[in-house]
């Protein structure tokens, strides 16, 4: 099952786990702001990492946490800049460099909930940068 706002392609799997799009558009808020990118720590199991049978995350891009785990390289701390991102935040044209391989945090960061309310953690990151905050999304089917 597929549902979408203006610009968030949601699509629920069958073990439950949510994956979310984001349209490559004008109107999509994330093409001008990034700050999600340079806050989070994005930790992963390794089997996401390119050289596992089914990772898509080229393994040049992270850093091992632990025997099981790696993160995003520039996002150990928690607060640091993602590898990935190309860029200046808060800026148009700000992208991820791996965005059909990015791994499953990313992948499941939602914009917006199903109620069309705007996450409370991009509420508050997109005002950290100087940026207004975004405005309810409207769900219908894609």
């Amino acid at each position: 099952m597929t549902k979408s706002n203006v610009v968030q392609i949601v699509h629920f799997q069958d073990d439950n786990r949510v994956f979310v799009d984001m349209a490559d558009d004008v109107d999509n808020p994330c093409l001008s702001c990034g700050a999600c990118c340079q806050h989070f720590r994005v930790s992963m199991y390794m089997g996401e990492m390119a050289s596992s049978p089914c990772g898509t995350v080229p393994d040049e891009m992270v850093s091992a946490i632990n025997p099981l785990m790696v993160c995003m390289k520039g996002t150990e701390a928690g607060h640091g800049r993602c590898i990935a991102l190309r860029g200046t935040v808060g800026e148009p044209g700000i992208r991820c460099e791996i965005y059909s391989q990015r791994p499953s945090p990313c992948r499941e960061y939602r914009v917006w909930s199903e109620d069309g309310t705007p996450n409370p953690d991009c509420q508050r990151l997109r005002k950290a940068i100087g940026l207004q905050p975004l405005r309810r999304g409207v769900a219908t089917a894609a």
